[in-house]
């Protein structure tokens, strides 16, 4: 597995800061937006990794909504994307990093083969607390029902074009009840990239992750 060794942080825009996360295997790029306590989200992106993410912008959009509530908010490009195990590594990488941090509770968030990328990560971190999968495949989440007790989320687009929602509804029949109730959420029209569902997500998730860290209820409560 390979180790964190180095972090090399500069600032992007305010509030949010530019990461590299320097490994024996290379730097995984990362956008960060710190904030006091131990509460962080980590969010990963599809099989052609990058830091754009579904949703025109949903990770840092929530992220910037969620930082005063003292949620840390880490986006994650990968090494090598579409490759499942050093993707699941590079997300045990920079659940190391939040945790050097003082981040012990951790919902990690992926969108399409970061679905599967995230739940397998989930299933290994102690520090991770939740995991929500968006458009997920299917492929590579043999570990969905090694989650619980942790609170899991499965979005859909009923319109999906790449995956077809029937993969949220087999993640959601497979994952075994947490203390929490598993959710399913299926959105009618909504294709992969859930950009003709953006307010209904953002309302939904942000709905979702308050509940699961804790949170006082923000403007979209």
């Amino acid at each position: 597995m390979q180790m964190l060794q180095t972090v090399e942080r500069s600032p992007e825009s305010e509030g949010v800061d530019r990461v590299q996360l320097v490994t024996s295997r290379g730097a995984i790029a990362g956008r960060l937006q710190p904030a006091e306590g131990d509460r962080a989200i980590l969010w990963v992106f599809g099989a052609g990794g990058g830091l754009g993410g579904p949703a025109g912008g949903l990770y840092t959009r929530l992220g910037k909504q969620l930082r005063p509530h003292g949620v840390t908010s880490l986006e994650l490009d990968y090494l090598r994307p579409g490759y499942l195990d050093e993707c699941v590594s590079d997300v045990l990488v920079g659940l190391g990093y939040l945790e050097s941090l003082g981040k012990s509770r951790t919902v990690l968030v992926g969108h399409s083969f970061g679905g599967a990328v995230v739940i397998s990560a989930g299933a290994i971190s102690p520090s991770v607390i939740a995991v929500a999968a968006l458009s997920s495949q299917t492929a590579g989440t043999a570990a969905v029902a090694a989650l619980s007790p942790k609170p899991v989320i499965f979005v859909h687009g009923s319109a999906d074009e790449v995956l077809p929602d029937r993969c949220s509804r087999d993640l959601h029949a497979r994952a075994r009840e947490p203390r929490e109730p598993k959710e399913l959420i299926l959105y009618p029209g909504c294709r992969h990239g859930l950009d003709q569902c953006r307010e209904s997500l953002d309302r939904d998730l942000t709905r979702w992750l308050e509940r699961t860290l804790r949170l006082p209820a923000t403007r979209s409560g």
